[in-house]
């Protein structure tokens, strides 16, 4: 093969191989952006005692805490005496905190341990050093009175300044188990996530699983969009007393990078911005404190400098947004006129507030 031909066939190569990288990149699958009904998480709820510390307790002028330590002492056989609730007046290394469990939303057995959150209720200044007293954990609905676990354990403060609340590493020990169905009357849903719910992402789902698991059906539809949100699927009679092996089948299913449509997300803690595409904003005069900043086709007349001289098209939210960067305008005062062109509906894109 002559040199040229040769440098001609790699490059050819290395093209197609750049084609396929990119597809294979634009490609995403399924259990990506879908999730199964029925696999939520729980949260578990209860009150208990820090115990331990070092004078930095709830002090005997919180009553709440005095009640509760009075009643865990006469459930552990050392009930106060004649004096009452007053006996306890000088407890100062006992906190009353609220205490919470996650179960993860693909269930978990009795004698399974949880990490749990305590967070202080009363007046105690800090909990670094107690332990949790023993506490039970009632389950997502606490009136209905069911104990699904038990937590205690040494706290651990994982953020020095905020000494109030902590976590208690595998302190919670599950009494119940936890099993979530996630198959009804032969059909399991498919949850979008909120953030690919859209009408036309279902469909594409939808379409995807009947054209790729027809063969399962002998051809008839499985799969249907209820709403932007849930695509119901029939599980075929061949996998009705295995459905987890056809939910992993139609999870597994490649989808190209679904579209979100465009969107701006704004962080007002942090003070980022994200801007998803190419983000398009109206013909608009922004005018914030000293800076003056004309976008759209007649941006050029007057006495305003152009966002961009060159610019022939819509103009982009990115370049305004450039544009203030380099007048050094804060972030706080670029989220705020952000908001602005939302109000006058001069950003063409969703905007999201977090």
């Amino acid at each position: 093969m002559k040199p040229k031909a040769a440098i001609r066939v790699a490059l050819a190569a290395a093209i197609a191989l750049g084609i396929l990288a990119a597809a294979a990149h634009a490609r995403t699958t399924l259990k990506s952006i879908c999730r199964v009904k029925g696999q939520e998480e729980n949260v578990l709820h209860g009150q208990g005692l820090v115990v331990g510390l070092k004078g930095t307790g709830d002090g005997g002028n919180f009553l709440p805490t005095i009640r509760a330590l009075a009643t865990a002492m006469q459930l552990m056989g050392n009930p106060v005496g004649k004096a009452g609730a007053a006996e306890l007046k000088d407890a100062k290394n006992v906190a009353l905190v609220t205490v919470t469990a996650v179960v993860p939303g693909t269930g978990a057995r009795q004698g399974d341990k949880l990490d749990c959150v305590v967070s202080s209720i009363g007046s105690a200044k800090s909990l670094a050093g107690g332990r949790l007293f023993w506490t039970p954990l009632m389950g997502p609905h606490p009136q209905n009175g069911r104990v699904y676990a038990i937590a205690e354990g040494p706290v651990t403060l994982e953020n020095a300044s905020d000494t109030t609340t902590g976590k208690v590493y595998a302190g919670c020990r599950l009494e119940e188990d936890f099993l979530n169905p996630f198959t009804k009357d032969g059909k399991v849903t498919l949850i979008l996530e909120k953030n690919h719910a859209d009408f036309q992402v279902a469909q594409e789902i939808t379409d995807l699983i009947n054209t790729q698991m027809s063969i399962q059906s002998s051809g008839v539809p499985l799969a249907k969009a209820t709403s932007p949100v849930n695509i119901e699927v029939n599980i075929p009679p061949q996998y009705r007393d295995d459905p987890v092996m056809f939910i992993a089948q139609v999870l597994s299913l490649p989808l190209m990078a679904p579209p979100t449509g465009a969107r701006v997300v704004i962080n007002e803690r942090t003070g980022s911005i994200v801007i998803s595409g190419d983000v398009e904003i109206g013909a608009v005069v922004v005018t914030h404190k000293n800076v003056v900043v004309e976008t759209g086709t007649g941006a050029s007349t007057g006495h305003f400098v152009p966002l961009d001289p060159g610019q022939t098209e819509t103009p982009k939210l990115k370049a305004l947004v450039e544009a203030l960067n380099a007048l050094r305008v804060p972030p706080a005062d670029i989220i705020d006129i952000i908001r602005g062109l939302n109000r006058n509906g001069k950003l063409h894109a969703q905007l999201i507030i977090e």
